[in-house]
């Protein structure tokens, strides 16, 4: 008779939980965060279209473009988050 043989999980001491995952993803310094959450992100997009990673780099040049020639008028932060709550309907 062949038994089956068990094998170990990968990494039997890893949280399960994510709530706990959360926790200490939190925890870790902005560029870690970032760079975390760009992994995670990346993770979901499995099918790369090529046409739109393009038309993202074009975008991000013309506005990159746009800003330096001064053709556009930059906001700080502040006052482009009130102009945004202010589009937000109230209760």
């Amino acid at each position: 008779m062949k038994t089956l043989r068990t094998t170990k999980p990968y990494n039997r001491d890893m949280r399960k939980d994510p709530a706990e995952l959360l926790k200490d993803a939190l925890s870790l310094p902005p560029e870690g965060r970032a760079a975390l959450a760009d992994s995670l992100l990346e993770s979901l997009d499995q099918e790369v279209d090529e046409g739109v990673e393009q038309a993202w780099l074009d975008e991000i040049q013309k506005r990159l473009r746009e800003i330096d020639t001064g053709a556009v008028a930059m906001i700080p932060w502040e006052e482009a988050e009130r102009r945004l709550w202010a589009k937000v309907p109230s209760k």
